[in-house]
């Protein structure tokens, strides 16, 4: 009788030890599922709502992620939402906003962050109410998430409308990059310029320089109302400089990403044969991909990459755009590489 009870204990224990075995190898595989599921899903969500934002900008401190973009209407200013993990945002309220004495009314774009000399800049576009045209504002933060506060507003005046101001810096030097915009013989245009700026961002050095211009046959597809390049990003990768744009008009499906490098911060710059390396896909009901903004990882070849599309691909003139994440990836060649999603 006793060794028949040890060995019912043995054979209860020995059940007991399969069951919890089971039951971690349960676990493991839930856990490990879920991770996989622990990924960035597009359009990006915040409260379990797509956001809706055009030309999203994204940038990182003290890892924490923050994201900004042209705003609803475009009307009041510039939104901040914070994220730990880039997949659960929440809204922060508004990182800029415009008040009574504000230089510009309305047709507030595209705006960008640059940590710089230990503080926050943002470039943004703006109709200026005396001159009633496009202009750039640079405004200014000691904390990421603001609020700004205008410095240069508007920043300076070239003499034509201009948009979507990108801050590179190169051997603490400073550049801007934007696009001349306007509109003639019946025909929208972009014209993307650089410019040296001053150490502290006051004033420009020296003359603009014009960069790049609808030239490519992906960018001529509505030749007679539209001809745009717009939305530059520059940063660089060993020796060269590379310049992420965008061509045709945003809220037309053919809106897409290029890219152009260079040698010298400003120029000349030679667009990738390649190009587009990003445009709509019928299969996925994906349109109006473009005005991207790019952010390291710990690869050197991969950036991350977020951009907007259109949120209905059948209209996409009502204006509305989704925010999503990608990764732009560099070959052996230099050349650039565009993933919808991370992975």
């Amino acid at each position: 009788m006793k060794v028949r009870s040890e060995r019912n204990a043995f054979y209860l224990q020995m059940g007991y030890r399969k069951n919890i075995w089971i039951a971690g190898l349960f676990l493991i595989t839930l856990i490990s599922c879920c991770s996989r599921k622990n990924i960035v899903k597009n359009p990006l969500l915040s409260d379990g709502n797509p956001i809706i934002m055009g030309d999203p900008f994204m940038y990182k401190y003290n890892n924490r992620y923050y994201l900004t973009g042209t705003y609803g209407s475009a009307n009041e200013g510039f939104p901040c939402y914070i994220s730990d993990d880039m997949i659960h945002w929440k809204f922060n309220g508004m990182l800029w906003q415009k008040n009574e004495n504000s230089w510009a009314s309305e047709a507030f774009w595209a705006p960008e962050v640059k940590f710089y000399n230990n503080k926050f800049y943002l470039t943004y576009s703006g109709l200026s109410k005396e001159k009633k045209e496009l202009r750039i504002a640079l405004a200014v933060s000691d904390n990421p998430e603001g609020p700004f506060k205008d410095l240069h507003a508007p920043w300076f005046d070239f003499g034509f409308g201009a948009i979507d101001g990108d801050i590179f810096v190169d051997r603490d030097q400073p550049y801007l990059y934007f696009s001349m915009n306007g509109f003639k013989d019946g025909y929208s245009f972009g014209i993307i310029y650089g410019v040296k700026l001053a150490k502290d961002l006051s004033a420009p050095v020296g003359d603009t320089v014009k960069l790049l211009e609808a030239s490519q046959p992906w960018e001529q597809v509505n030749w007679e109302h539209n001809r745009c390049n717009e939305g530059p990003f520059v940063f660089k990768y060993n020796d060269t400089y590379y310049m992420t744009y965008s061509g045709n008009h945003t809220f037309e499906r053919n809106y897409g990403i290029g890219y152009a490098t260079a040698s010298s911060p400003l120029g000349p710059w030679t667009k990738a044969d390649e190009n587009p390396i990003a445009t709509k896909d019928t299969i996925q009901h994906i349109s109006g991909i473009g005005h991207n903004s790019l952010l390291p990882t710990k690869h050197e070849n991969k950036k991350l990459i977020i951009y907007h599309t259109h949120e209905d691909p059948k209209q996409p003139e009502n204006q509305r755009r989704n925010a999503n994440i990608g990764l732009i990836k560099i070959d052996k060649k230099g050349k650039l590489h565009f993933v919808p999603e991370v992975k």
